[in-house]
């Protein structure tokens, strides 16, 4: 079994190749598809979020071999969890995969808990991209759908500091739940964030009553109002003519 691995489907549009630190994820989103995924109950997915076992002389062969090309950090957990702080794991990675030229592409909603590998970041910001997770901007609507990660305006202020340390940045506005708020998050952080990413909300019903074309636009013009660089997911790309 392989450590790295290349993404399929919606997470390909994210990364070409991703490796997962942790098993489980404490964040209790809501919104998560990694249960399925991991053919777990959102229970047992959500109660823990512990440093999976690797044989590490195994994972650092395979880091070696990808050197010169990106990895994506993480699609089936969040790479910083509490527990991080103890074992700091994702650190490690970060600055074995620095040193074999390998871009680490972050996404997170851990907020504080990432600020202190700003600095592994910074010091090689050629191999390194920093990016947040955003759905909301109303801390009650963050609590309800995201209750254990960092709260929206946390989040931001960490990307605002990766952006002044010279990190390329970028932000997640997927899922799509709250159109109106996703709008403002991008009028809100267009002047730190170098790349946004839009994508839907998928795996739930109540996602069919928004009207996805009419958000869509209304992305494209914002972001382009900004000058900025986006990609419009496929999901979402469908309600424009592709």
């Amino acid at each position: 079994m392989s450590y790295i691995y290349e993404p399929k489907g919606k997470a390909g549009e994210y990364g070409k190749y991703a490796l997962n630190l942790y098993n489980g994820c404490t964040h209790g989103c809501r919104y998560c598809y990694c249960p399925a995924i991991m053919h777990k109950t959102r229970d047992q997915f959500h109660a823990v979020g512990t440093p999976r076992f690797f044989d590490y002389p195994k994972l650092m062969e395979e880091i070696k071999q990808h050197q010169g090309k990106s990895l994506f950090l993480c699609f089936t957990c969040d790479p910083y969890q509490p527990v991080n702080e103890e074992h700091n794991l994702t650190g490690r990675i970060i600055e074995v995969c620095h040193h074999n030229e390998i871009k680490v592409i972050i996404l997170t909603k851990g907020g504080k808990r990432s600020e202190k590998d700003l600095d592994l970041l910074a010091k090689n910001p050629n191999l390194s991209e920093y990016g947040v997770t955003l759905t909301f901007l109303e801390d009650v609507d963050s609590l309800s759908w995201e209750p254990h990660a960092a709260l929206p305006m946390e989040r931001i202020t960490i990307l605002r500091k990766a952006h002044d340390m010279g990190i390329p940045t970028w932000a997640s506005l997927e899922p799509v739940i709250d159109p109106v708020q996703s709008l403002e998050i991008i009028r809100t952080t267009h002047e730190y964030v170098d790349v946004y990413k839009v994508g839907k909300w998928n795996h739930d019903k109540k996602a069919k009553d928004i009207n996805w074309r009419d958000f869509g636009i209304r992305a494209k013009e914002v972001l382009q109002q900004y000058g900025k660089n986006y990609y419009i997911k496929r999901d979402l790309a469908v309600f424009l003519n592709g």
